[in-house]
């Protein structure tokens, strides 16, 4: 990580707890950083060259990587005992972390409480991902690729800069993930989508120079640096946030909206009763990618949909294209055994009046940059 940061002429100054000494030598870290490497908290000849309180504001951003359960629960609950907790607690720079740790402790209640205090203080959150682990299990908590972690801090750096490229003056609004449609306080009506493609296509249209708007259902994804996030829960709530986010060149709507919600739910837990069902009444959620692309002046430009299909992709995109009153519909697959929803694969036809653009099967990440740049040719033809 350090050295793909460097090569983007990223500066980096290295604190090493006791647990990473374990791993790495100071030495090692120094030749790559370039600076000196700090360990202890009592050392007076480094307090008198850079005491703490500067080292730990000496610098634009804080990165914590791997963060383990154990300083995510002392960063939680203001804890210093150590040059690294100290720095992180006297720090007025903003944070970031990678947590890595089993999956067990990933999932533990104490771990996620922890999580949740963090988020609310400001901290941003690279992965964890889902994979092998040392341990021999499988499940989140893997350290996120050090690629990954290094294209997050890029972002966090691209919000300080001027933004140019292609889109730069284009407004644009990206919708992701599921929506939850509640049913009573613990129960909801939701389905598979991890809003992975939604959250690509906005930093790809961020790189691209373009003012974003991400408006997203619930996700396990960190919020995309430069991009402005609108965290919704609900159909209703996505519609709100669009319709605020509006005027825009572009909406793409990625999310993949609840079709219908409870018109009955219950304020309280509905208890179970022997031998009883609960009567479930359901009404239709509101079509939001109808109601952007609906004409009048607030219309965009562009209107971009999603047709995520199982059966007959082409037919059952073709017929939403029409119906939605949308300029493109992005129809895929997401059959179980394709592995879409939730994975980091996709395979897309682009359907317009124009005919049908079939795509190879590419990484999310890879599907999201010839979205924008067909994002980009489309203005380019109309300038």
């Amino acid at each position: 990580m350090i050295r793909l940061l460097s090569k983007q002429g990223i500066q980096t100054r290295a604190i090493l707890t006791k647990a990473a000494e374990e791993f790495v030598t100071p030495l090692s870290v120094a030749s790559l950083t370039g600076e000196k490497v700090f360990t202890e908290l009592f050392d007076l000849t480094d307090e008198a060259e850079m005491g703490h309180i500067q080292l730990s504001r000496s610098a634009d951003l804080v990165v914590v990587a791997p963060a383990t359960a154990d300083l995510m629960a002392k960063m939680a609950t203001g804890q210093a005992n150590d040059l690294a907790t100290t720095a992180l607690l006297a720090t007025d720079k903003p944070v970031m972390i990678a947590p890595a740790m089993n999956v067990r402790m990933w999932n533990h209640p104490a771990t996620q409480r922890n999580l949740k205090q963090l988020l609310e203080d400001g901290v941003q959150v690279v992965g964890p991902d889902d994979g092998d682990m040392a341990c021999g299990e499988f499940g989140p908590g893997r350290l996120a690729e050090p690629d990954e972690i290094a294209e997050k801090i890029l972002g966090f750096f691209s919000r300080k800069i001027e933004k140019t490229g292609p889109l730069k003056g284009r407004k644009i609004v990206v919708t992701a993930g599921p929506t939850h449609e509640p049913i009573d306080p613990v129960r909801y009506i939701a389905n598979h989508s991890s809003g992975k493609q939604g959250y690509a296509i906005a930093e790809a249209l961020r790189d691209l120079g373009a003012d974003v708007t991400l408006v997203s259902g619930p996700t396990r994804l960190s919020e995309p640096e430069g991009v402005s996030v609108i965290q919704v829960e609900a159909a209703k709530d996505m519609l709100q946030a669009t319709r605020q986010a509006l005027p825009a060149d572009v909406v793409i709507c990625a999310a993949a909206v609840a079709d219908w919600r409870v018109e009955n739910g219950s304020d309280q837990k509905i208890k179970k009763k022997e031998g009883q069902l609960p009567a479930l009444t359901l009404t239709e959620n509101p079509d939001i990618l109808a109601t952007v692309s609906q004409k009048g002046e607030a219309r965009p430009d562009l209107v971009i949909g999603f047709a995520a299909e199982t059966q007959n992709i082409i037919e059952n995109g073709k017929a939403k294209l029409a119906k939605k009153g949308c300029d493109w519909i992005i129809a895929n697959d997401v059959s179980p055994e394709t592995g879409t929803f939730g994975g980091d694969e996709n395979s897309v036809i682009v359907l317009s009046s124009d005919g049908e653009d079939h795509w190879p099967k590419l990484s999310k990440k890879e599907v999201a940059i010839s979205l924008a740049l067909k994002i980009q040719d489309y203005f380019k033809g109309r300038n």
